[in-house]
C-alpha cells in the first residue's frame, strides 16, 4: 500500500455538478431558514436524527419526530409514536396531525419500502424531503479525487446498495409537488455516537479505554485511507440549510467536513485529547476482507468537494476535526464520569 503523508488537508475542491429534477426554478432563495418552519425529522431519539431535532428547535423551527417512543426525544419537539414499518400506523399517525410541513428530514430510510412509504404518505403533506443517505452508495474499487455526485455505484444489496435503491425511488418516482435534497454523508461523529472510523476499531465503545491501558490499534491497511469525517452538527446544519432552498431542489450532495485526514490521524487526536501516544498495528486489507468482505466499503480514500455547499447557500461545513474530536472525546469522558457516580 503507498502511504501518504500524515497530516490535515484543507480542501481547496473542485466543483462537482449536481443532479436535477427537471424543474425550473426563477426564486433564488439562499435557504437559510432562518423564519419559522414546521419540520418533521423520521427518526427524532438518534444521534443523527436527534442532533437535527434539537439543531431545528434550536433555530426556532416547530419541530416533530416519528419514533418508537423507547428512546428520550429532545426538549422542544412535538413526538409522535410509531414504528415506520408498521405502514398503516406510520400514516395514520402522520395524518392525524393534520399539518403541511415546509420539511421532512428522514434519517432513518434504510430499505426501498421506506422511500416508497416517504412518496406515498408524505408526496402530499410536505414541500420538501431531505433524505439522508450515504457515500456508501458508490462502488469502493472505482474511486474518483474528488469523488463526483455522479460515480460508479455499488452493485451489491448491503446497506449502500440500499440507500442507493431509495434514492433511485426518490430521482424516478413521482413526488407530486414535494420537492427532494439528497445528502451523502460519509463518517459523522460527534456526542451521542461512539468513536472511530474505521476497522478495527470502527464505533468502537472501548476505543478510550483501550488507548488509555495503551493497547496498540488494529487498523485495517495500517488507518492509511483518507477520510472527511463530518462533525454531526455540520450536517444538521446542512440539513435545516437546505429547506426551501431552490437551489438544493432536486440536487444530491456528498456531505463530509472541512479537512481531509489519514483514517489514523482521527486516531491518534483522540489519543492527544487523553494526552496519550496512540500505537497503531496494520492489519493487511487482503486478511480484512478474507475476515469480513463486506467491509470493502470502508477500504478505499473518501474524498469530497465542497463547494457546491457555498454555491448553493448552503451552509458549509466548518469544525475543524480536532475541535470536534476534542467535544466527541470529552463527551464520552463525561458520561463515563456520570455512570461512575
Amino acid at each position: 500500500m503507498v502511504k501518504v503523508a500524515r497530516q490535515i488537508i484543507s480542501w481547496t475542491s473542485i466543483s462537482i455538478g449536481g443532479r436535477g429534477n427537471g424543474r425550473v426554478h426563477n426564486d433564488k432563495s439562499s435557504g437559510d431558514c432562518r423564519e419559522p418552519r414546521n419540520i418533521l425529522v423520521i427518526g427524532g431519539s438518534g444521534f443523527l436524527s436527534g442532533t437535527i431535532a434539537r439543531s431545528a428547535v434550536a433555530a426556532g423551527h416547530r419541530t416533530w419526530v416519528v419514533t418508537r417512543g423507547q428512546r428520550p426525544v429532545p426538549e422542544g419537539v412535538t413526538s409522535l409514536i410509531a414504528d415506520r414499518h408498521d405502514r398503516d400506523a406510520f400514516a395514520a399517525v402522520v395524518a392525524a396531525e393534520n399539518t403541511h410541513w415546509d420539511a421532512v428530514i428522514d434519517c432513518i430510510a434504510y430499505e426501498p419500502e421506506d422511500m416508497r412509504q416517504n412518496l406515498d404518505v408524505l408526496s402530499t403533506l410536505a414541500s420538501q424531503l431531505v433524505f439522508i443517505s450515504t457515500d456508501f452508495v458508490f462502488d469502493p474499487t472505482r474511486r474518483s479525487f474528488p469523488q463526483p455526485v455522479e460515480a460508479p455505484y455499488t452493485e451489491l444489496d448491503d446497506y449502500g446498495g440500499k440507500k442507493r435503491q431509495c434514492e433511485l425511488i426518490l430521482l424516478d418516482g413521482d413526488t407530486g409537488a414535494m420537492e427532494w435534497t439528497i445528502l451523502r454523508p460519509c463518517h459523522i461523529y460527534g456526542p451521542g455516537s461512539q468513536l472511530g472510523c474505521l476497522p478495527l476499531h470502527g464505533r468502537d465503545p472501548d476505543l478510550i479505554r483501550r488507548i488509555q491501558l495503551g493497547e496498540t490499534l488494529r487498523l485495517v491497511g495500517g488507518g492509511h485511507f483518507l477520510q472527511q469525517p463530518i462533525f454531526v452538527r455540520d450536517l444538521a446544519a446542512i440539513a435545516l440549510s437546505a429547506i426551501g432552498n431552490s437551489r438544493a431542489f432536486g440536487q444530491i450532495y456528498c456531505t463530509a467536513g472541512p479537512d481531509i485526514i489519514e483514517s489514523r490521524r482521527y486516531y491518534e487526536i483522540v489519543g492527544e485529547v487523553l494526552g496519550l501516544q496512540v500505537s497503531i498495528e496494520e492489519v493487511p486489507v487482503t486478511q480484512a476482507l478474507a475476515d469480513d468482505p463486506t467491509r470493502l466499503p470502508f477500504y478505499c480514500h473518501r474524498i469530497y468537494s465542497l463547494d457546491r455547499f457555498a454555491e448553493h447557500g448552503l451552509h458549509v461545513p466548518a469544525v475543524p476535526i480536532e475541535d470536534g474530536l476534542r467535544e466527541h472525546t470529552e463527551s464520552l469522558l463525561a458520561a463515563a464520569s456520570t455512570q461512575q457516580n
